[in-house]
């Protein structure tokens, strides 16, 4: 028999209203990765996604209005990780060359996305183009990426290490270029090494900032 919780809210079996409803939507959005990435997100049913994470129907919609908002979420989730795993980095680097700055947070994010090889799948192959609302969410990503890179690239230019020029379509070119090599990281079969991958990217960023203006 549930029992009062106070201002926690009601218990049973020992577990609080609140925690029970966010178990179930870590369930929920740990089952939509699994399913989106596998089925695929336009195969997959909210019923399936249900039946996956152990809840009800009623459970779905009290956390999502619709299958889309939890891609939406999933898909901020995602990018908010590898840029949380980046800021600290960045901050441990602020006394480090530029070029050692920029390669470094490379490694970082490409551990970051790596990490799960449904990640990949998700932001770069699942998401994008599914709606208006996920391709603004997308582009807004790709600006944050875009504006980071650039700004790193103009320490670099500051301290000499690179030529003094606009890198804003560098930057633009260098989120496409990891974009495809990670997507093309979760697609390939036997898997290529991670850190084969990285030290590409490495490479390719290197030589556009450092090319002659």
């Amino acid at each position: 028999m549930a029992q009062g919780a106070g201002a926690h809210g009601r218990m049973y079996r020992g577990v609080d209203t609140e925690q029970r409803r966010a178990e179930r939507r870590e369930r929920l959005l740990e089952a939509a990765l699994d399913e989106f990435t596998t089925r695929g997100y336009h195969k997959t049913k909210i019923a399936d996604l249900c039946a996956k994470a152990g809840v009800s129907t009623r459970n779905f919609y009290e956390k999502f209005a619709s299958k889309e908002a939890l891609l939406l979420e999933l898909h901020a989730h995602i990018n908010t990780v590898a840029m949380k795993r980046m800021l600290p980095v960045l901050e441990s680097l602020a006394d480090t060359d530029a070029l050692t700055r920029i390669t470094t947070l490379v490694d970082v994010f490409v551990s970051a996305v790596t990490s799960d090889p449904r990640y990949p799948r998700l932001n770069y192959v699942e998401a994008p183009g599914i709606s208006q609302a996920m391709e603004r969410q997308h582009q807004d990503w790709f600006t944050r990426y875009v504006d980071f890179i650039a700004a790193e690239c103009d320490r670099a230019a500051t301290a000499g290490l690179a030529p003094v020029r606009d890198y804003r379509l560098t930057a633009i070119a260098l989120v496409g270029a990891v974009t495809g090599l990670v997507r093309e990281w979760q697609a390939h079969e036997p898997p290529l090494p991670a850190d084969a991958v990285a030290n590409e990217i490495r490479e390719i960023f290197i030589a556009a900032i450092t090319r002659p203006a």
